[in-house]
């Protein structure tokens, strides 16, 4: 935990920086790279929050029906963190939609060059050309997880579900 946390600590254009002279080049890699570590805090926080709540009875009844650890991780644990697990995924993408706007100062392209020139001509027009389809991207992430959400989580871990 302490090491995901040090990692979304840096500054975003600073961490795309930092990895241009690591992989040698400019452009999609070293955002990628960037982008993949910033990822990791959400995702790893609601996992380890999602195991840590389940109830130690819970824990208990599958230890005493004798199911082995890697079972009861796959079958009993996972399937009731996988709310948490979900909503670090999905903070994860949304906010990972926003910082691969600044990887075009790197050379990465994307919405973000829209959003850089718009800047730099203090072209209001090209600003929103960049800024408008990326808000668009959130949402339709944002809307895709909470879709996805019926599919990925079992139908009795729902919210709002009675049964």
């Amino acid at each position: 935990m302490p090491a995901v946390g040090v990692i979304q600590t840096l500054p975003s254009l600073a961490l795309f920086a930092f990895l241009i002279p690591v992989f040698g080049k400019i452009g999609t890699i070293p955002a990628l790279a960037a982008l993949f570590l910033y990822a990791l805090l959400p995702i790893v926080r609601n996992t380890y929050s999602g195991l840590t709540d389940i109830a130690p009875d819970l824990r208990e009844s599958a230890a005493a029906l004798g199911l082995p650890p890697g079972y009861r991780l796959r079958v009993i644990e996972l399937p009731l963190a996988s709310r948490s697990i979900l909503a670090g995924v999905k903070t994860s993408a949304v906010i990972n939609v926003g910082t691969a706007t600044i990887a075009a100062f790197v050379g990465a392209g994307g919405f973000g060059e829209r959003i850089v020139t718009g800047l730099a001509l203090n072209d209001h027009a090209a600003l929103l050309a960049g800024a408008i389809p990326a808000a668009a991207l959130a949402l339709l992430i944002e809307g895709a997880f909470t879709y996805g959400e019926r599919w990925a989580i079992p139908t009795g871990l729902r919210p709002g579900n009675t049964r």
